[in-house]
């Protein structure tokens, strides 16, 4: 059997202006928008000399001393620091009220848009799967929040599917929104969940550590650092189970969640948001990630729906193709399609009037 091959740590070999450093350098200052700040990608598709073939390597690695961590449980989740398991299942959400005093989820949040340091400066986006808006959702609230004259930071922890000199999710970000900076942490060649490409890529995997370390130094510098992950809030990143709900729960941070608007998008919201209660992160609310030109049945009527399975407020609908749009027109539409408590203009009662059954009523 050939002798493993080693594999290059991201987290301690990032790029710093064309050198090699001992760690990444995710300051943002004042250097100009788009700036961009990586760590070193995968060369090749799978292991160099491993002699195999890429469907020949494993999806899963094999132990080496120990059992592998139970699939069902993520050892980051629940020892400390990560805080302590829940001591009961959750029982089911109180309906929601919408953003009032009072109400089971209290005020609503500060906006994106406000500048300073007292309003949020550090929010994951997630989503209920891929491919389903979540980088047109996040490059939307920082085209709002830089707008505004924030300073803001977007870090992706894993980019899978993406080859080393083609656009990543935080390079599009920048683009459409004019952020100030991004930085991104491993780069895996397929396109699967971020532990599995590491693995298949034979590159050190990305951990909620890791996540939460280089947010936090993001946030030093910026007003505001969008957190974006890959596929669902569950996705492994790493051998030990490690995941962004992890890396949500060591930063304290709200977790905003992306949606589908079709049939379906109910019990999957529903199932992230039970996730989220069940580790204590607050969830900020629920952003339809493409609203169809012409939706159907399903998709008018989970405008209403959509916020009593969440149990959080509906924040916004991005409407479908609007990653295609020019940077500059994109900008100017984007305050329309997110709620003011991220920083927009968009209301979500006149938009279910004008968009869901009569019948149904009131999204709150």
């Amino acid at each position: 059997m050939a002798a493993p091959v080693p594999r290059p740590d991201l987290h301690h070999a990032a790029v710093r202006d064309g050198r090699r450093g001992p760690g990444p350098d995710l300051r943002g200052g004042t250097g100009g928008r788009g700036r961009r700040l990586t760590a070193p990608r995968a060369t090749a598709p799978f292991p160099p000399g491993s002699g195999a073939a890429p469907d020949s390597r494993p999806c899963r690695p094999v132990s080496a001393g120990r059992p592998p961590a139970p699939a069902h449980r993520s050892r980051h989740a629940l020892p400390r620091p990560y805080g302590p398991a829940p001591t009961r299942l959750p029982g089911p959400p109180e309906p929601y009220a919408g953003p009032r005093g009072g109400a089971p989820h209290g005020p609503a949040p500060p906006g994106l848009s406000q500048p300073g340091r007292n309003s949020m400066s550090i929010i994951v986006v997630s989503g209920t799967g891929t491919e389903i808006g979540k980088t047109v959702v996040t490059a939307a609230g920082a085209a709002v929040a830089t707008a505004a004259g924030r300073s803001v930071a977007v870090l992706k922890p894993a980019q899978t599917g993406v080859g080393p000199d083609e656009r990543g999710d935080a390079d599009e970000v920048v683009r459409l929104s004019g952020a100030a900076a991004s930085a991104e942490l491993g780069r895996f060649p397929e396109p699967l969940a971020p532990g599995t490409a590491a693995l298949r890529a034979g590159l050190a995997p990305v951990g909620p550590g890791q996540v939460a370390e280089a947010a936090r130094a993001l946030a030093a510098e910026h007003d505001l650092v969008l957190v974006e992950g890959a596929g669902g809030l569950l996705v492994r990143f790493d051998e030990e189970g490690g995941t962004l709900a992890d890396a949500a729960g060591l930063l304290g941070a709200p977790v905003l969640v992306v949606t589908p608007a079709g049939l379906g998008t109910l019990n999957s919201t529903a199932l992230t948001a039970e996730a989220l209660r069940a580790r204590g992160i607050d969830q900020l609310g629920v952003v339809v990630g493409s609203w169809p030109a012409e939706p159907d049945l399903a998709a008018r009527c989970n405008l209403v729906d959509l916020p009593q399975s969440a149990a959080a407020p509906l924040l916004g609908a991005v409407p479908e193709g609007a990653g295609a749009l020019d940077p500059a027109a994109f900008r100017a539409a984007a305050g329309g399609w997110l709620a003011p408590a991220l920083g927009g203009t968009w209301d979500a009662d006149a938009f279910a009037a004008a968009q869901a059954p009569a019948a149904l009523g009131s999204v709150r």
